[in-house]
């Protein structure tokens, strides 16, 4: 059975663009590497965080949605945890496809407006 889940994680915000991309293609190659699919990356920039992590008062926020089975989920974070550029990360595990939400949203959303 496969699983939609929502990744987001905060890389250090000294790093450089190319860093951010070796960094990124990292943890996508990892996922694909593992079964997973339809992976979406979507780099929401750098941004000032509620409170200060490990010493850095921005990061660079890196949002991932994929399809698995839920096997890549702790060797990910693990190497997530062993990296020195990522500062946080969390994962969710969706009950709908990111997209499926989205359609429903706009749909109660229209529905509303009548």
């Amino acid at each position: 059975m496969s699983n939609h889940y929502e990744m987001m994680y905060i890389l250090r915000p000294d790093l450089s663009e190319d860093q951010v991309n070796e960094a990124v293609n990292k943890y996508t190659d990892f996922l694909s590497q593992r079964g997973a699919e339809n992976i979406d990356i979507l780099n929401r920039g750098k941004k000032r965080l509620a409170y200060p992590v490990k010493k850095f008062l921005d990061g660079i926020y890196i949002q991932v949605n994929y399809q698995a089975d839920g096997t890549q989920v702790a060797p990910l974070e693990r190497a997530m945890r062993l990296s020195e550029e990522v500062i946080r990360y969390m994962t969710l595990k969706l009950k709908k496809s990111p997209k499926e939400a989205l359609e429903q949203t706009d749909a109660d959303a229209s529905t509303e407006e009548e």
